[in-house]
């Protein structure tokens, strides 16, 4: 009868360091799940908006005359179509900081002006940005002061045909 006893002691202190165990690991395993879950979140958000760069770029680096409505630049056309496409894709897209700058040479990190024929076949970087927390949807914000970027280098332009 007494090994019975000692059993179920010895049974019921095991179940009390395993309930201790759990109530301690818990958190971190939780913490875990949810920084994988926010990290492909700012995954996703950046392949979106690299995907949106593309379809901008794509604009920015052909014959664009006849796309572009009067009273607007280029520049502000593939901006404008960018954020179209960031919408479209579910993110707050005036949320975007997005920028359009010179990709080689001295004035590398400078404004690039798409309209300019001397920046005709040049490289130039379309970079977009947005703040983690306009994008989360979950709660622990672990990324909450982190931007997602994306960034894409294009050539302006294309080479005269025939010539």
């Amino acid at each position: 009868m007494q090994t019975i006893i000692r059993t179920k002691s010895r049974s019921h202190r095991r179940r009390g360091v395993a309930i201790v165990e759990f109530a301690i690991l818990l958190p971190v395993f939780l913490a875990l799940v949810l920084g994988i879950v926010e990290l492909g979140g700012a995954g996703q958000t950046a392949n979106t908006m690299t995907s949106a760069l593309r379809e901008g770029g794509r604009l920015a680096s052909m014959d664009w005359e006849d796309y572009i409505p009067d009273g607007m630049t280029v520049n502000q056309k593939v901006t404008a179509d960018i954020r179209t496409f960031i919408k479209a894709s579910g993110l707050p897209g005036d949320e975007v900081t997005i920028s359009i700058t010179s990709a080689e040479g001295g004035d590398e990190g400078q404004d690039f002006d798409l309209a300019d024929p001397d920046n005709a076949l040049r490289l130039f970087r379309i970079s977009a940005e947005i703040p983690y927390s306009a994008v989360s949807t979950y709660p622990a914000m672990f990324m909450k002061d982190q931007i997602v970027t994306a960034s894409l280098a294009l050539r302006a332009g294309r080479a005269a045909m025939g010539d």
